[in-house]
Order: C-alpha cells, then sequence, then structure tokens
C-alpha cells in the first residue's frame, strides 16, 4: 500500500496531466457499473459497457504505471514531458472512441461497416501505434541508460517492454485477422466478464498478460530487492528466472490460442 502512494505521489507531482486523465479513466471505469444496470443491451453476447469497463482500468493501470516509470529514466523534464503527453492523451482519445462506440451499440474494434466505423477502428489503430512505438524506444533506452532503481528492477523493466512489445504484436495479429477467437467467429460463450472463449482460442488471453507484465515483472524484483536482502547477482537471477518463466507462460497462452484452444475450457 505504501509503494501505490509513493507511486501515486510521484506520479501526481511530476505530471499533474497524466495524474488527471488516470482519474477520468478510473471515474469512466466506475460509471461503467450503473451504465450497465440502467442500460441492458447486448452486443456480441455482453452488455454493451463491460467492454469500456475492462478497457478504462487496463489502460488506468497502464497509464499510471508509466507515468511513474519516466521518472526513473535520466531524461530531460522536457521529453519526459513529451512521452507522458503521448502515451495520456492518445490513450484517453482511445477510451473515448471505445465509449461512443458502446454507447452507439456497435463494436469499437474490427468495424468496418460504415465509412465512420472504418474511421474510427483507424483511428484506434494509430494511436495504439503511436503507444507501441514509445514501448520499442523505452526497452533500447531501458537497455542503454542506468535508470534510477537496483539493477535487479532495471532488468525487470526490460523485459517487461520486451513482453509488452510481444503482447501488441499478438493485438496485431488480431487487426490482421479482424477479430480476438481463433476456430469460433467473435462473440460466443466466455468467460464472466473478461469474455475469454471457453470453446476456441482466444489471443485477448497472451494480449492481457503481456501488457500487464509491466506492473507484475518490477513488483516482483521490487518485492526480491526488499525482503530477501541478497546480493545483486543472485537478484538478477531471481529477476530473470521468473521474467523468462513468465513469459513463456504469454506465449504459451498465445499457443493455445493459436491452435483454436480455449484458455479455460
Amino acid at each position: 500500500m505504501n509503494g501505490l502512494k509513493h507511486i501515486v505521489k510521484t506520479v501526481k507531482g511530476e505530471s499533474p496531466i497524466l495524474f488527471v486523465i488516470v482519474l477520468i479513466l478510473f471515474s469512466g471505469a466506475i460509471l461503467c457499473v450503473p451504465a450497465m444496470l440502467w442500460d441492458d443491451r447486448e452486443l456480441m453476447g455482453i452488455n454493451v459497457w463491460i467492454k469500456p469497463l475492462k478497457f478504462f482500468i487496463s489502460t488506468a493501470v497502464y497509464t499510471l504505471t508509466v507515468g511513474y516509470l519516466v521518472t526513473l529514466y535520466p531524461f530531460s523534464n522536457l521529453k519526459k514531458h513529451i512521452i507522458r503527453n503521448l502515451v495520456a492523451w492518445t490513450l484517453l482519445f482511445e477510451l473515448v472512441i471505445i465509449t461512443i462506440q458502446a454507447a452507439r451499440g456497435v463494436q469499437s474494434h474490427f468495424n468496418t461497416s460504415s465509412a465512420l466505423n472504418g474511421s474510427l477502428f483507424s483511428a484506434m489503430g494509430i494511436l495504439i501505434a503511436i503507444n507501441v512505438l514509445i514501448m520499442v524506444w523505452l526497452a533500447i533506452e531501458t537497455l542503454r541508460v542506468k535508470l534510477k532503481t537496483p539493477r535487479a528492477i532495471q532488468w525487470a523493466i526490460f523485459l517487461a517492454w520486451i513482453i509488452s512489445i510481444f503482447s501488441s504484436w499478438v493485438g496485431g495479429q488480431m487487426i490482421a485477422q479482424m477479430a480476438h477467437n481463433v476456430g469460433v467467429t467473435d462473440g460466443g460463450v466466455g468467460l464472466p466478464l473478461l469474455n475469454w472463449s471457453t470453446v476456441a482460442g482466444d489471443l485477448r488471453v497472451a494480449h492481457f498478460f503481456g501488457l500487464h507484465s509491466l506492473q507484475i515483472l518490477p513488483l516482483f524484483a521490487l518485492v526480491i530487492h526488499r525482503k530477501l536482502k541478497t546480493n545483486t547477482k543472485n537478484e538478477i537471477a531471481m529477476v530473470l528466472i521468473f521474467s523468462f518463466s513468465f513469459a513463456a507462460f504469454v506465449f504459451y497462452t498465445y499457443y493455445q490460442a493459436s491452435r483454436a484452444l480455449p484458455f479455460i475450457s
């Protein structure tokens, strides 16, 4: 809990604009709950507001994470400001599009049924592409510079960026086939809330776990550093073992989905 308070305080102090956008995203998630109770329309077999709810939460967590991680890099204030604003504003605009499409009762992703829907989907692609390029650049910088953090945590951050880039590639595979399911059409039987298919492959599983490696790996490294009180070499070894194990799990979920097998039957 103290760690979360530190992250929030740091982000709020260094990037008030990004912090406000994070609050807007979390507020959007909260507002989706009464919207689901008030609006019983369904799309692809689930309430139209479930997708915005998931994206608001996931995007808020990601934006807050990036907002904090950028403070660890030895960049100029201007460079940090540019990075944080690009990430925060592009993802906010993406959520605006997803929310608009939900309110209209139509798909936001893979929807080219009209000029408007196709344009909005293309805009979302551009906004995400900007974030993927930032991921790649930050991964390179993580390998090149010394972060203001212990070496084991820096390794965790670097490997988390690599896994996140892979998960973004998985997202590209979904765009290529204009669907997230493999073996059945989108919108079938799925897990509660997450809606991951329980009868066929679903590429969203690898995409989800891969993107959230950015929280899981550094958190593991932080716990190792604070609790075990061992030397740097051992810390790095444990971080590498955990990170490669997690990467193998993410790749397996992708391989499983690509073979039209459900994550959970």
